[in-house]
């Protein structure tokens, strides 16, 4: 079941004394590939993402922007269907959370299924589908437009203030 899901941490976890390239390398041992694999996908995963110029880098003197983009090509390098980020814009700037957010389109474009879990709620109007949760439990689920026409809200934020009132009148 593992090759078929990717994930990303909330929290950078990947090896801060490893160069971009040799994380990527890592992880693709980590998932299983061979050696050949492993040299193919690293190669389409830094030029997909951009990341040529930081490969032989330490990962440590990377901007937070930039280690995003690496964890998520770890999360992408067994190429799988299901992929889990956990908070992937927090820290980051503006431009570089527009950019992941392009990134996420594309995957999404390209049939993988995703799924994206963050506080901002101006984040999660850009996703197809949304859940708002309230302790462990969904209290809502639906496209981000019609939660807005049933709450009758501006914004995604006015939504999950009206959604935690009603659930804990």
């Amino acid at each position: 079941i593992k090759r078929h899901i990717g994930y990303m941490a909330q929290r950078f976890s990947l090896y801060e004394d490893l160069t971009v390239r040799e994380n990527i390398e890592f992880y693709g041992g980590v998932y299983g590939l061979n050696r050949k694999q492993i040299k193919t996908k690293t190669a389409e995963l830094l030029d997909y993402l951009k990341l040529w110029e930081h490969a032989d880098k330490l990962t440590a003197s990377l901007p937070l922007g930039w280690k995003q983009r690496m964890a998520l090509s770890t999360a992408l390098l067994h190429n799988p269907d299901l992929i889990f980020l956990d908070e992937p814009t927090s820290g980051v700037d503006p431009e570089s959370r527009r950019n992941f957010w392009m990134l996420i389109y594309e995957l999404s474009e390209q049939g993988k299924t995703i799924f994206v879990t963050t506080h901002f709620m101006d984040e999660a109007e850009y996703c197809h589908r949304l859940s708002i949760m309230r302790d462990g439990k969904i209290v809502e689920l639906d496209k981000p437009q019609s939660l807005k026409q049933k709450y009758k809200a501006d914004t995604m934020q006015d939504v999950f203030m009206k959604v935690v009132q009603k659930v804990e009148a």
